[in-house]
C-alpha cells in the first residue's frame, strides 16, 4: 500500500545534530502517524514519504524553521522559587503561560538561589536536524482516526 492522505503509518526514525552529528534520539522505538496534513509530523517528512510503501527508507537534512523552530528568548523565563511547590527539581516540567499568553510546556533549567529558570522552548529548537527515515508499515486509517487527526493503538494515540 502506498502513503496517501489518511493511511497510518508507522516508522522508526533516528534523529540527529546536523551541526555537531551528535545522535539525538535512537529510534529504537517505532512510532506512528495519520498521513495527510493532519500536523502528526513535519510536512518536509510528509512530503518525503507521500507515495512510498513498508520498507522504503530515507535521509532528510531539515532546517530549524522546518523542524521544531528558532529558539524563542521570550520562553525563557525567571520566576520567584517560593512560587513553586516543593521538590522542584532542574529537568522537571511543568504547564505555564508565556509572555504571549499562549501555554507551554515549561523545563526547569537552573535553580539559582531564591529563582527557578524556565525554557519553553522544545529541546530541539535552533537546531538543524538529519532525520533517518524507515517505513515499518503503512494502512488504511479507521474512520475514528481520521475524526481524531491521529493514529490509535500500537505506536499511535491511546485514549
Amino acid at each position: 500500500m502506498k502513503i496517501a492522505k489518511d493511511t497510518a503509518v508507522t516508522i522508526r526514525y533516528r534523529i540527529t545534530d546536523l551541526a555537531t552529528g551528535k545522535l539525538l534520539e535512537d529510534g529504537q522505538e517505532p512510532t506512528a502517524y495519520l498521513h495527510g496534513g493532519y500536523g502528526n509530523t513535519f510536512a518536509r517528512v510528509e512530503e518525503a514519504l507521500e507515495g512510498q510503501e513498508q520498507g522504503y527508507q530515507t535521509r532528510l537534512e531539515l532546517q530549524p524553521t522546518e523542524a521544531f523552530g528558532e529558539r524563542d528568548e521570550r520562553l525563557v523565563q525567571i520566576i520567584p522559587k517560593i512560587q513553586f511547590p516543593p521538590g522542584v527539581k532542574v529537568g522537571g516540567q511543568l504547564e505555564g503561560r508565556g509572555e504571549d499568553g499562549h501555554a507551554h510546556v515549561f523545563t526547569v533549567k537552573k535553580i539559582k538561589g531564591p529563582e527557578v529558570h524556565l525554557d519553553g522552548n522544545h529541546p530541539l529548537a535552533g537546531r538543524a536536524l538529519r532525520i533517518d527515515l524507515t517505513v515499518l508499515d503503512v494502512r488504511t486509517a479507521l474512520a475514528e482516526e481520521i475524526a481524531h487527526g491521529h493514529v490509535h493503538g500500537a505506536h499511535g494515540h491511546h485514549h
